[in-house]
């Protein structure tokens, strides 16, 4: 007997198989695995979470102020853009209206420039006018000379002897 109460009271036989599997040391197995349990949790509840948690909310916090600053920026840039907008429009319109007067006071020099010079060749023609008609008129005065000498001359050729000033005043009338 005292061989099988050893055998009883002695432990399993450590070669054969794993002591894991073994059910007279699950229940200090199973205690361990609570300890162990209950520290991690109480670990990560105390420690690791608070700090996680601290980062998320700092994070989040950052986002958020980033998102309202770059709202901000946004909204003044948008209302310089329109201000820029609006300022180049009043430019625009101020260089518009400067071109306009320029170009009125160009056309206004080019009018009177343009009268002054019609004016001077107005008087010049009136002149040349003039000079033609003086031009005109002593050459005609010499036409009926002139043209009684030729019909003097003619007639003389023709005929033999010279034409009388009373025949040539004759012809020239007639």
């Amino acid at each position: 007997m005292a061989t099988e109460t050893q055998a009883s009271t002695a432990p399993a036989d450590s070669g054969s198989g794993l002591p894991q599997l073994d059910l007279q040391w699950w229940p200090g197995e199973i205690v361990w695995l609570v300890i162990v349990f209950v520290a991690m949790l109480l670990f990560v509840r105390l420690f690791a979470a608070p700090r996680v948690g601290g980062t998320i909310g700092a994070r989040e916090g950052k986002i958020s102020g980033d998102i309202a600053d770059a709202r901000r920026l946004k909204d003044e840039a948008e209302a310089q853009a329109v201000a820029a907008a609006a300022e180049t429009a009043q430019a625009r319109a101020q260089a518009q209206r400067v071109a306009a007067e320029a170009r009125a006071r160009a056309q206004a020099e080019v009018t009177a420039r343009l009268a002054e010079e019609e004016a001077k060749l107005a008087e010049k023609g009136a002149e040349a006018e003039a000079r033609i008609a003086k031009s005109r008129d002593a050459a005609m005065s010499n036409v009926a000379a002139i043209a009684s000498d030729a019909a003097g001359a003619i007639v003389g050729r023709l005929t033999g002897k010279a034409a009388t000033a009373v025949e040539l005043t004759a012809a020239r009338r007639a």
